[in-house]
C-alpha cells in the first residue's frame, strides 16, 4: 500500500490525527507526513483545525473531508439507492420494510452459521469482526473495563442507509439477535449522525464468560 493510501486509511480508522502521530504510526518523518498532509489538503481530501496548547504553537489536527470519505468504496452506492426507490415506488413503505427484513434474516443466518463453533463472547466477537472487516466495515474490537467496544470505521452501505434508515436499525438488530443472550449492545457513535465511525458498546451479562 502506498504512503498516501496508508495515511488515508489511518485517518479513516483513527479520526483526526497530527503529523507527529501519523509519522509515529507509519514509521516516516514528521516532515514527510506534513508534506503528504498538505498535498492532500490542497486536493480537497483533508482539512485541518488547530488546537491551542499551554506552551508553544497550536497543534494541527488533520481529518477527512467529504471528498476524502468518498475515496473509500461504497459497495452499494447509487445502484442500491435506485433499487430502494424502485421497490418503494412499486410496493410502498411496506414492501421496502419487507425487503429490509428479508436482508436482516439472511445476514443473521449467515453470521450464525459462521459463529456456530464459537462458545465464548470473545470468540464470537472476534469472528464477527473478521466478517465485518471482509465486508468493508474496517472493523476493530477493543477490550474495556466493562466489556468491549466494536468500532466500524467505514460504512460500505452508507449511501443506501441514508436513503433507507431502516438498514442501520437492521444492523443493530442483527447484533442484538446474534449476541443478545450473552450481552447488552448499545450504539454510542453513528456515521449517519455525522460522527466519523460507528461504535457499539458491548456489556456482558454477569454470568457470561468472556
Amino acid at each position: 500500500m502506498k504512503t498516501i493510501e496508508r495515511i488515508l486509511h489511518t485517518i479513516k480508522r483513527e479520526g483526526a490525527v497530527t503529523a507527529k502521530q501519523l509519522a509515529n504510526d507509519l514509521g516516516i518523518t514528521t516532515m514527510g507526513a506534513r508534506q503528504h498532509l498538505q498535498s492532500l489538503e490542497q486536493d480537497g481530501i483533508l482539512d485541518f483545525y488547530d488546537v491551542k496548547v499551554k506552551v508553544g504553537r497550536p497543534t494541527r489536527h488533520w481529518s477527512l473531508t467529504q471528498k476524502g470519505h468518498n475515496q473509500f468504496a461504497d459497495r452499494h452506492g447509487e445502484l442500491t439507492i435506485q433499487v430502494i426507490e424502485a421497490v418503494e415506488h412499486l410496493f410502498g413503505q411496506e414492501g421496502l420494510a419487507q425487503v429490509t427484513a428479508e436482508r436482516e434474516i439472511q445476514t443473521l443466518s449467515y453470521y450464525r452459521s459462521a459463529l456456530h463453533a464459537c462458545h465464548s463472547l470473545t470468540s464470537k466477537l472476534q469472528t464477527l469482526v473478521k466478517l465485518r472487516e471482509q465486508e468493508g466495515y474496517m472493523a476493530e474490537l477493543e477490550h474495556t473495563e466493562s466489556g468491549f467496544m466494536l468500532f466500524e470505521n467505514h460504512c460500505p452501505i452508507c449511501k443506501a442507509a441514508k436513503r433507507c434508515p431502516a438498514l442501520c436499525l437492521s444492523e443493530l438488530n442483527i447484533f442484538q439477535q446474534l449476541l443478545g443472550e450473552d450481552c447488552v449492545i448499545e450504539r454510542s457513535e453513528h456515521i449517519i449522525s455525522g460522527q466519523h465511525r460507528c461504535a457499539y458498546r458491548i456489556t456482558p451479562h454477569p454470568l457470561t464468560t468472556k
